[in-house]
């Protein structure tokens, strides 16, 4: 029952290696501005540039340096995930607007001759329906058609493309920042707003307090779901009732443990004179940028300028 443990997903592992994956040297801004990019570019962007930012996401994952048993569970799940997602988009209905109905007969239309030895003009365009399956009769139902057109199967790229690249995109970048930079790296970007009056250093050590408090939240449904499986609870013979009754009792002792956590953080922080840490102690930058951070500048502009010249396709 120890599966939670080995999914870390949005948590920052220390695999205790002295290389460790370039991904952790780089200066955590340029990785915050790379998630940025990969959450920001599939915006009115085509499926060819959803597609292709996969691609990258997964060469990154797989050259990254990273053990294995970190994504080697999470990803094919995500993967499956992002698939069914874009397999019901593609298959429901896409929805639209109505055809509009014809001002002219059909028949008035009148295409030129072709030339000689050329084929005969068509007004045949490429097909609208990719795929179309049924209808099926069984019994008195009649399932179907199940069709896939153009309009539902770019939505179910954009779909699938677009679940994935949020996801995992966010969790590379916590798998490879300590909280401690990436609320760094967040208050160094908002740092103009100082001048506005916002509270920048006061919302980065409440960003901090969230990031700590997810593990332990991972920690007690663990062990809620561990205290199930000692107690043998076979789902199957309690009924569907009896079993949306245990979920409940689960899932509203997992409340109360965690405001009870959530209390007793808030006492511990009071007890200290309810004071938060500026960013600029919570991380010190190195003097000047690693290879590896120019690198990644580099390479990002290149996927900027890309994306404004071919993002359409």
């Amino acid at each position: 029952m120890d599966w939670l443990r080995q999914l870390p997903i949005g948590q920052y592992v220390d695999a205790g290696e002295p290389d460790g994956s370039w991904l952790k040297r780089l200066d955590p801004r340029v990785k915050l501005v790379w998630t940025l990019a990969f959450l920001v570019t599939p915006i009115l962007a085509g499926p060819l540039w959803r597609l292709s930012l996969v691609g990258l996401l997964l060469l990154i994952t797989a050259l990254s340096g990273l053990p294995p048993r970190l994504w080697r569970r999470s990803l094919p799940l995500l993967l499956a995930l992002a698939v069914l997602v874009g397999l019901l988009a593609a298959l429901l209905p896409a929805g639209g607007a109505p055809p509009a109905s014809l001002q002219r007969p059909p028949t008035e239309l009148r295409l030129a001759p072709a030339a000689a030895g050329e084929l005969a003009p068509s007004r045949a365009g490429l097909s609208w329906e990719l795929v179309r399956w049924g209808p099926v009769t069984a019994g008195p139902l009649v399932l179907g058609p199940l069709l896939v057109t153009r309009r539902s199967a770019e939505l179910g790229i954009n779909g699938a493309t677009l679940l994935f690249t949020l996801i995992h995109s966010a969790n590379l970048l916590l798998l490879t920042t300590t909280p401690e930079e990436l609320v760094w790296s967040i208050a160094w970007w908002l740092r103009p707003l100082r001048a506005l009056g916002w509270p920048v250093e006061r919302l980065g050590f409440t960003l901090l307090l969230a990031l700590r408090f997810l593990p332990l939240v991972q920690e007690e449904l663990q062990n809620l779901l561990r205290s199930i499986a000692t107690r043998a609870v076979n789902l199957r013979r309690l009924g569907w009732k009896a079993s949306l009754g245990l979920a409940l009792a689960v899932g509203e002792r997992l409340l109360a443990n965690v405001l009870l956590r959530a209390e007793q953080g808030a006492e511990a922080l009071m007890a200290r004179g309810g004071q938060w840490l500026p960013p600029e102690r919570l991380h010190q930058p190195a003097a000047t940028p690693t290879p590896a951070s120019l690198a990644a500048v580099l390479v990002l502009a290149a996927l900027l300028v890309l994306r404004w010249k071919v993002g359409a396709l």
